[in-house]
This record gives C-alpha cells, sequence and structure tokens, in this order.
C-alpha cells in the first residue's frame, strides 16, 4: 500500500490521525497520538537572530519593512560623527578628518538630484495634511504612490509641487473610502487653496486612469450631526432619505458635503429637532444658500415619489 504525502492529506502517515502539531522552534511536526515525528525540520519564516545577549530589547539583524514614504524607500546610509573605533580606542586625526568627509560626501549624494529633492518636498507636504487630518497610514502611502506616478509621468514639471501632493491626497482619500472635503484640505495647509487641488485632481485623473468611487453622502452625516448633537434617530432617518434621493439619482453632480446637510436638515424637521439651517451649514463647512437649495430640490423630489405611491 502506498502512503500518502502528510503534506498532501494533512494526517499523520502511521496512524492516520489529524491532530499534527508544530514546535516552532525546531520545526519539527509530530502526531499527538504516537508520536511519530512527520518532518524534522521547517523554514522559519521569523526574523534573522543575532548572535548576542539574550537579555537585549531587540535581538533581529532585519531592519524595518521598505516603506514608499521614504525618499529611498527606507535604504538610505547614515554616517554617524564617532571619534572611536569599534574597540573604544580614539581614531587619529587623519582618520577622524577622513570620516567626516565621507559623511558630508554621502549626505550630499543623498540629495543631489532635482527628483530626490523633490520627493523630499512632497513627503513633508504629505505629512502636514496626515497630522491635520488624521490621515491612515494606508492613505499615506496611496497618496505617495499616486504622487510617485504623477512624477513619472511628468505631471509636477512645471507645477506646483504642494497643489500635486495636495490631490494625490485628496484621491487617495477617495481610494479609500475616507472622503475629506476640500475645505479641509484648505483649513488643514492654506497655501494650498480649494480650487488649485480641484485642478491637479481632474489632472491625475485624466492623466493616470485613476478610478475612484463617487463619494457617498451618508458618509459625511455622522460628522455633522456630532458637531450639531442630533442623536442617532436622526441620523437614521437623515440616510433613509439619502437612500431614496440616491436612488432616485438626485444626488449625481451634486456636492456630497451640501446633499448630507440638506439630508440632516430635513430629518430634523421630520423628528421635530429644533435647529435651522445656519447650524447645519456651519457644522458642515458650507453655506446656507447651499443648503437651501439641496433641501428644496431633495424635498421636491422625495415629495414627488410620495405622490406617486399614492396615486398607484
Amino acid at each position: 500500500m502506498v502512503r500518502k504525502s502528510w503534506k498532501e492529506t494533512v494526517f499523520c502517515p502511521e496512524c492516520g490521525n489529524e491532530m499534527l502539531v508544530t514546535d516552532p522552534r525546531t520545526g519539527e511536526v509530530t502526531c499527538t497520538v504516537c508520536g511519530f515525528v512527520i518532518q524534522e525540520k521547517d523554514v522559519d519564516m521569523g526574523p534573522e537572530w543575532r548572535n548576542i545577549d539574550e537579555e537585549e530589547e531587540s535581538r533581529s539583524r532585519a531592519g524595518a519593512p521598505l516603506s514608499i514614504m521614504y525618499r529611498d524607500h527606507g535604504l538610505s546610509t547614515v554616517i554617524d560623527r564617532i571619534d572611536e573605533d569599534a574597540s573604544g580606542k580614539k581614531l587619529p586625526k587623519e582618520a577622524r578628518e577622513k570620516m567626516l568627509r565621507l559623511k558630508k560626501l554621502d549626505a550630499t549624494s543623498q540629495v543631489n538630484s532635482s527628483e530626490t529633492r523633490n520627493l523630499q518636498q512632497a513627503v513633508n507636504i504629505l505629512q502636514i495634511y496626515v497630522d491635520k487630518l488624521h490621515l491612515a497610514p494606508a492613505v499615506a502611502e496611496r497618496a505617495m504612490l499616486i504622487y510617485r506616478k504623477a512624477l513619472k509621468a511628468g505631471l509636477v514639471r512645471g507645477r506646483s509641487i504642494k497643489s500635486i501632493m495636495a490631490a494625490a491626497t485628496y484621491a487617495a482619500c477617495r481610494q479609500l473610502g475616507t472622503p475629506r472635503d476640500l475645505r479641509e484640505f484648505e483649513r488643514a495647509y492654506a497655501a494650498v487653496k480649494r480650487k488649485t487641488i480641484a485642478q491637479g485632481y481632474r489632472l491625475l485623473l485624466k492623466h493616470l486612469g485613476l478610478k475612484v468611487p463617487v463619494a457617498d453622502p451618508s458618509i459625511y452625516l455622522n460628522k455633522i450631526a456630532s458637531k450639531v448633537g442630533l442623536d442617532q434617530r436622526t441620523v437614521q432617518e437623515a440616510m433613509r432619505l439619502l437612500s431614496e434621493a440616491v436612488a432616485k439619482g438626485a444626488t449625481v453632480g451634486k456636492d456630497p458635503v451640501g446633499i448630507a446637510a440638506a439630508a440632516l436638515y430635513m430629518a430634523c424637521q421630520e423628528t421635530t429637532q429644533n435647529l435651522t439651517q445656519k447650524d447645519i451649514a456651519r457644522a458642515a463647512g458650507v453655506t446656507e444658500v447651499t443648503v437651501r437649495n439641496r433641501f428644496k430640490g431633495l424635498k421636491d423630489i422625495l415629495e414627488g415619489l410620495a405622490s406617486s405611491a399614492q396615486a398607484a
């Protein structure tokens, strides 16, 4: 009788037991019933350790993982100013001067190209948006990836690094389902206006072929409601109104923040919440005219739906 491999069947080849145990230190795979050693060694996928004192906090030989957030993906070299050798002896003057020259050459070589300086400035701008808008690391990495593509495609040449980086960050927020309003971008970094960000965003969409989902107005409901102290019942009513409006196509081409503010104002009227259009507009960061116009449009469409249902 030909026995199958334990890797193919996940059985012990001796007794057929399915409960196999793997020792993470030795890599042995053994059977819990008969004790048969199925495999003596395995590939250790963990970090490689240095042969030094066990009490040291980190004994891994591997460094930090590569990250697109760094201009060199985290593979830069750093020459520290050390006046001693490995044994602790004082270096002679000639050796110290040589190490100082090497340190200066190394530092100069890392920023000698225009692309490297460009990426370094872009990272600094991106960090401002990450701090002010509380963006997740995944959003920051996606924004940096989009900016690198724009730089490679020549879209940054002749344009402001700030505007393209802001547009890339805005696109990354939209792609990962955590959209931020252009007004928030302008408040976070006043040097780049929202009109400029919108122009850069359209440029990226046109030349990089980015696939960005349409912003869902319901994402902004909880944020606006928390600022004016609305309860969850009103938020749920606003979400119901928005779902009906989306099904009717009333939100196409409209500012999602304005639509969300109008839906909340309509929900306040349904739940008898005493809030004015001015209160909702201030919390949403839009004008009262926007709330009034979006409210009128939603009301006309939803009342049209209700009348059609009654007639049917």
